[in-house]
C-alpha cells in the first residue's frame, strides 16, 4: 500500500512539473524546421515502443488468463507450437517491419540535417550566401563570431528567421555542447576538429517567444556546466541587417555620456579590462588573445554572465566576486571595489549599446 501511494505521488509530480516548462525551452514545442524533423522522429520511435509494450502485455495477459492452472487439469499440457512455421515467421517479420519503419526516416533525417554543402554556396560576387556563424565555447561562456559581417559578440546570439543559419561550433578549452532545445537537438564543441550544422528559427514561433530563445551547455564541462547558458534572438531578416549594420560600424568605443559613465570607463581601464573584454564589435584580435567575453552592445543584453536578470544591482554583485555566481570561472574570485566605483563600472557597461 506505501508503495503503490508513493508511485501515486511521483506520477502526479511528474505531470505537475511536466507543465512548468516554457515555449523557449521545451524540445516539444518546435520552434524551426529541424526541431520539428526531431520531433517527429521522436513521435515515431515513441509510439513504437509504446505498441510493442501493449502488444506484449495484451499477449501475457492473455496467456495469464486463459492458459491457468485450473482446478482438476493440473497435469494438462497445453497445445504446444514448437516448429511452427507461420509463428516462427510472424515474429521474425514484425521486429523487421517495426525496425525499418524507424530506421529509414531516422537515416533519411541524417543525412537531411547533415547536408552543410549549401554552407559554401557563393553569389556571382563571390559573397557568401548563406548566414555562417563560428561559435567558440569557453568555462563558461559562449562566443559568436559572423567572419563575413566582421562582427564579434558573446552571450547573445542574433539570427534572422525563416532561413537556415550555419554554425561552426569548436571549443578553446574542454568539451562543450551546443543546445538550443526549441530549435534543434545539441551538437559538440570540441577543441580538436569543427562540428558544423544548421538551424531554421521560424517567424511566428519566435514571436509566441518574444523573439527569444534560450541555449545551454550540453555537456559536463566543469562546476559552472548548469550556468553556461546563451540566449538567441529570433528576428526578422530586416531587423537583422540593421543590427549587423550597427555592429559594423561599432569600429570604436561607445563613449560614456554622462560622468558617472566616464568614471566607469576609467576605473574599466585602471583595472585593465581591456586586456581580456573586448567593447567594439570588430575585435581583430586573435582567438587566444580573445580570453573574455565581448562587451560591445552590453548595455543591450538580456542577461548579466548569461543567467541573472538584467539590472543593475546584479551587475555590480557579479563585478564584485563572480566566483559567488560561477564556480570555477576564469574571471578572478572577487574584485574588492569600492561602492562608487561599482555605480560608475556598471553605468559605463550598461552604456555600451550600438543601438537604441
Amino acid at each position: 500500500m506505501k508503495f503503490g501511494r508513493l508511485s501515486f505521488l511521483f506520477l502526479l509530480l511528474t505531470l505537475v512539473l511536466a507543465g512548468c516548462g516554457e515555449p523557449f525551452l521545451s524540445t516539444l514545442k518546435p520552434a524551426g524546421e529541424v526541431a520539428e524533423t526531431q520531433l517527429t522522429l521522436l513521435f515515431i520511435s515513441t509510439s513504437i515502443m509504446v505498441l510493442v509494450i501493449l502488444v506484449v502485455v495484451i499477449i501475457y495477459l492473455i496467456v495469464l488468463f486463459r492458459f491457468r492452472r485450473k482446478k482438476g487439469e493440473e497435469n494438462k499440457i497445453p497445445k504446444q507450437v514448437e516448429g511452427s512455421h507461420k509463428l516462427e515467421i510472424i515474429w521474425t517479420v514484425i521486429p523487421i517491419l517495426l525496425l525499418l519503419s524507424l530506421s529509414v526516416p531516422t537515416i533519411a533525417a541524417t543525412f537531411k540535417l547533415g547536408d552543410v554543402k549549401d554552407m559554401d554556396k557563393v553569389d556571382k560576387d563571390g559573397n557568401r550566401e548563406a548566414l555562417v556563424v563560428n561559435v567558440r565555447a569557453n568555462l563558461y561562456w559562449w562566443e559568436f563570431e559572423y567572419p563575413d559581417l566582421g562582427i564579434i559578440t558573446s552571450q547573445d546570439l542574433v539570427v534572422p528567421t525563416d532561413e537556415k543559419v550555419y554554425f561552426n561550433l569548436k571549443a578553446s578549452d574542454v568539451k562543450h555542447s551546443f543546445w538550443v532545445p526549441a530549435a534543434g537537438g545539441k551538437m559538440d564543441t570540441n577543441t580538436d576538429n569543427e562540428n558544423k550544422f544548421y538551424l531554421v528559427f521560424d517567424k511566428e514561433k519566435a514571436d509566441e517567444a518574444g523573439n527569444l530563445f534560450y541555449g545551454k551547455c550540453a555537456e559536463l564541462c566543469g562546476p559552472s556546466h548548469a550556468y553556461m547558458d546563451f540566449k538567441v534572438k529570433a528576428v526578422s531578416r530586416d531587423e537583422f541587417n540593421q543590427w549587423a549594420t550597427a555592429m559594423q560600424k561599432n569600429k570604436e568605443e561607445v563613449q560614456p555620456t554622462s560622468d558617472l559613465a566616464k568614471q566607469g570607463q576609467e576605473v574599466f581601464q585602471a583595472n585593465n579590462c581591456i586586456a581580456c573584454h573586448a567593447v567594439t564589435a570588430n575585435d581583430a584580435r586573435p582567438e587566444t588573445a580573445r580570453t573574455a567575453p565581448n562587451l560591445a552592445d552590453f548595455g543591450n543584453r538580456t542577461r548579466v554572465a548569461g543567467i541573472l536578470e538584467y539590472n543593475e544591482e546584479n551587475l555590480k554583485a557579479w563585478i564584485q566576486n563572480p566566483e559567488k555566481f560561477k564556480p570555477g570561472n576564469q574571471m578572478y574570485k572577487e574584485a574588492n571595489l569600492s561602492e562608487e566605483e561599482l555605480d560608475a563600472l556598471a553605468e559605463y557597461l550598461m552604456g555600451l549599446k550600438v543601438q537604441e
